[in-house]
Formats: C-alpha cells, sequence, structure tokens
C-alpha cells in the first residue's frame, strides 16, 4: 500500500504532465468540471479542476458534489498515473471506478 505523499506526489505529476500538454488536453477533453480522487484503501481523497487543459486547485478532501468522481487503491491510483495500469482495463476489471456523465467519459478517454 502507498502512502499518501506518495499519492499526492502522483498527483502532482498527473497536473505537471497535463500542464506540459495543456493545449493538447484542451483540444481533446476542453472540459470544465470539479474532479475528485478517492484513494480507497487509505481512506482520503483530493479534489480539484479540470479548467483550460490542466488540473488546478487540488487540495486534499472530498467533494461529494464532484462532477467527475474517480475511486482506486493507492497503488493502482499511481500504476494509472505512471502508465503502468492500462486506464480501460483498469475499469473492465474493476480495479478503478469512474463517475461522471457519459459525455465526459467520451472526453476524458481521449486523454488514454
Amino acid at each position: 500500500m502507498a502512502s499518501v505523499e506518495e499519492c499526492r506526489a502522483a498527483l502532482d505529476r498527473l497536473a505537471a504532465a497535463l500542464r506540459d500538454n495543456a493545449e493538447e488536453v484542451r483540444r481533446k477533453a476542453g472540459v470544465d468540471r470539479t474532479v475528485v480522487c478517492r484513494v480507497t484503501d487509505l481512506g482520503i481523497a483530493f479534489r480539484g479542476r479540470l479548467r483550460h487543459g490542466e488540473l488546478v486547485d487540488v487540495a486534499e478532501g472530498d467533494d461529494p458534489d464532484a462532477r467527475i468522481a474517480l475511486s482506486a487503491t493507492s497503488d493502482d491510483f499511481i500504476a494509472l498515473v505512471d502508465g503502468e495500469l492500462d486506464f480501460v482495463r483498469a475499469l473492465a476489471t474493476r480495479r478503478v471506478s469512474v463517475s461522471a456523465n457519459p459525455l465526459d467519459l467520451l472526453k476524458l478517454r481521449s486523454l488514454l
């Protein structure tokens, strides 16, 4: 099981990758949505906003009203961020769950 600090570092890497590719992300998935990532085995969550191709306003804490919610164990979350776990396969095997409206899912899928 990964630590809270390791999950936070993975989230920082994800935010940096999105920022470095903001134009492409904006073109593929130009959404402005609140997001939350729930790390199930640690009982923590991180919230933020996907805006203009970047992940901004990231903070620790849940957002029950988030438009996009991802749930995973700490190890699976880090593996997803680092590209070691295929997102579609993780969804199919229920290692990851995502709650979002269908249009948002289609847009976000284009990033994978």
